[in-house]
């Protein structure tokens, strides 16, 4: 679903790609450079240690509406951020005679992690008011530091931090939980905690290993993948937005991916709409809401494969426990 604003915004579509990429003032391979995933992979970018990758960026604004609207000292900016540092570099781009923007905005390796996200904004006076947000791209670009191949992989971050001694203040709270799934931005992100559980990452991280190690990897990710369902769909259908007649609205998104691929398993058999309308029924009027529960998290054990991950963790402790390897 899409902010609302107390001024006047764009409608327009905001659209911009990535032209060129260098590394140390080497460009890029352009094989890890791809369009269509809008995804650039600097791993293995040709030389082992580099230190800034500049990045070149092309924008189109709806310039009729920007001329005709109440919209003045327009700015178009470039925004790279990444959760796992907090890290949020921005870059004005030129406005060109043919109306279209240009720049570039740099990626200092030493402040990056694992995988930035490229975005661009409008900012304009309105009614008096300067540096107002009045539009954002609806598709962003990804920057990703450990893949070697550009693709867009996935639409979870997952952001490795200490709750307790880490950057992010909001999660001290939460120090003793092994990981926390955040799902209020446009990507949903889960955060696992690096001093929750000692050795717990390194499990998580590691290839093949013993079969406890395998079986211990296997529960947990199911674990968090549960979590993250159950998350996401019950954000996804906390605020729908409703037409005239009072019909929810399908929202947009991952949000709405998640709903249509879970609602057959919440409510079988019934129709998108028809299923939106009885769970908004349930959640605005409170009757039915505590029981639609266990459909939530039974379609979402289904969605990390619960039940198969505990039957092989079941068989391989039987295993071991008969001496069978």
């Amino acid at each position: 679903m899409k902010s609302v604003f107390p001024y006047p915004t764009l409608f327009g579509d905001i659209v911009f790609d990535i032209t060129a990429v260098t590394v140390d003032g080497t460009p890029l391979p352009y094989a890890q450079v791809s369009t269509t995933e809008r995804t650039v992979a600097l791993f293995r970018s040709g030389r082992e240690h580099w230190t800034r990758a500049t990045l070149h960026l092309k924008a189109h604004l709806p310039e009729p509406e920007l001329a005709e609207g109440p919209f003045t000292d327009v700015t178009c900016m470039a925004v790279l951020t990444e959760k796992a540092t907090n890290t949020r570099t921005t870059a004005r781009l030129a406005r060109n005679v043919g109306g279209s923007w240009q720049g570039t905005i740099d990626l200092g390796k030493d402040r990056h992690l694992r995988r930035a996200t490229l975005t661009v904004h409008a900012i304009a006076t309105v009614e008096s008011v300067a540096g107002r947000l009045v539009g954002s791209a609806a598709q962003e670009w990804y920057v990703d530091l450990r893949e070697s191949t550009p693709v867009r992989r996935r639409e979870i971050d997952i952001v490795e931090v200490d709750f307790r001694d880490g950057p992010h203040e909001w999660l001290r709270p939460f120090q003793e939980a092994p990981w926390i799934v955040e799902t209020s931005a446009d990507t949903p992100t889960v955060y696992l905690n690096t001093t929750a559980v000692e050795g717990l990452m390194d499990v998580l991280a590691a290839k093949g290993g013993t079969t406890a190690e395998r079986v211990l990897r296997d529960m947990t990710a199911s674990h968090i993948a549960q979590d993250v369902w159950t998350a996401m769909f019950h954000t996804a259908i906390s605020d729908l937005d409703v037409d005239e007649d009072g019909t929810p609205v399908m929202p947009t998104g991952w949000r709405e991916a998640v709903v249509r691929t879970m609602l057959p398993d919440v409510l079988p058999g019934r129709q998108p709409t028809d299923a939106l309308y009885d769970i908004n029924e349930r959640r605005t009027q409170g009757f039915g809401w505590s029981q639609l529960q266990s459909a939530i998290q039974y379609a979402a054990g289904k969605r990390s494969r619960v039940t198969k991950k505990l039957t092989n963790a079941v068989r391989t402790v039987d295993r071991t426990d008969k001496g069978v390897s």
